[in-house]
C-alpha cells in the first residue's frame, strides 16, 4: 500500500560560497525582526527565508532534517580563541536552525521532528513526515557550509536550505512524495540531503530503493 503526500509548496535557499552568515544577513535582513537577525546562524537565515510566505498554524508538524547542524558557527567560536567572542558564544548555542525561526515568529506547532543523520537521513525525515498524522507537515531541512570541520569530515561542503509543505489534498498540489512498501526490495543508496535540495530547487524526480520499498518525489 502506498503512502503519500503532495507538495503545495517548495522553496530552495542555494546561495554560491563563501556566503556565511555576515554576508546572508546583509541579503535578507528585510525578512526578520532587527532584533533577532544578529543572533542567528547562517542556517537559521536559509531556513527562515526558505519558509518567507508560509503561514504557519498551531496544527502544523514541523520535520527538520540536518546532518550537522550549526558546523559554521561553532568553528567561528572556536577561531575567536583565545579572546573568545561573548557574541559567537552565543550564537553557538543559540536554539537550532529551525527553533530561531519559530521562536522569532513566536509560532507554536503541534509536533517538532528535529533528525540527524547521513545515509539514511532523507528516507528517515521523509518517512516521518508521511506517518505524521497532522494533516499538513512542513519538510525542512539545510546544513551550514564547513571549513576546517569540512576537512575532517564533519562538515557539509556547501550551505543550504529548503522546505517543503506536504498535506494530503491532491487538489493543486506542485507535486507528490509516496513510499511504497516491497518486500526484498534492493537496498539502494539514498541521496544526500543536498541532494535532496537539488531536486526540489529543479522540481526534478527522485526516485530509489531502500529500507524495504520504493521511494519517489514525482512533480505535476
Amino acid at each position: 500500500m502506498t503512502t503519500a503526500r503532495f507538495i503545495h509548496h517548495v522553496r530552495v535557499e542555494l546561495p554560491p560560497p563563501p556566503e556565511a552568515a555576515a554576508e546572508a544577513r546583509a541579503r535578507l535582513a528585510d525578512k526578520f525582526p532587527r532584533t533577532a537577525l544578529r543572533r542567528m546562524t547562517h542556517l537559521g537565515l536559509l531556513l527562515g527565508s526558505a519558509l518567507d510566505g508560509v503561514a504557519l498554524t498551531p496544527d502544523d508538524a514541523v520535520v527538520y532534517a540536518s546532518s550537522y547542524a550549526e558546523t559554521r558557527a561553532l568553528e567561528d567560536f572556536l577561531a575567536s580563541f583565545p579572546a573568545a567572542s561573548p557574541l559567537l558564544f552565543q550564537t553557538s548555542i543559540h536554539p537550532g536552525g529551525v527553533q530561531q525561526v519559530l521562536i522569532g515568529r513566536q509560532q507554536p506547532v503541534t509536533r517538532l521532528w528535529p533528525l540527524a543523520g547521513r545515509s539514511r537521513l532523507v528516507e528517515q525525515a521523509v518517512l516521518t513526515a508521511l506517518l505524521e498524522p497532522a494533516p499538513r507537515v512542513v519538510l525542512l531541512g539545510g546544513e551550514e557550509r564547513g571549513t576546517w570541520l569540512l576537512e575532517q569530515g564533519y562538515a557539509s561542503d556547501r550551505a543550504f536550505a529548503f522546505a517543503a509543505v506536504l498535506t494530503r489534498e491532491a487538489a493543486g498540489a506542485a507535486g507528490r512524495v509516496s513510499f511504497s512498501p516491497q518486500a526484498g526490495a534492493p537496498d539502494e543508496n539514498c541521496p544526500a540531503l543536498a541532494a535532496l535540495a537539488a531536486a526540489l530547487a529543479a522540481r526534478t524526480p527522485l526516485a530509489w530503493c531502500g529500507a524495504g520499498g520504493d521511494w519517489s518525489i514525482t512533480w505535476s
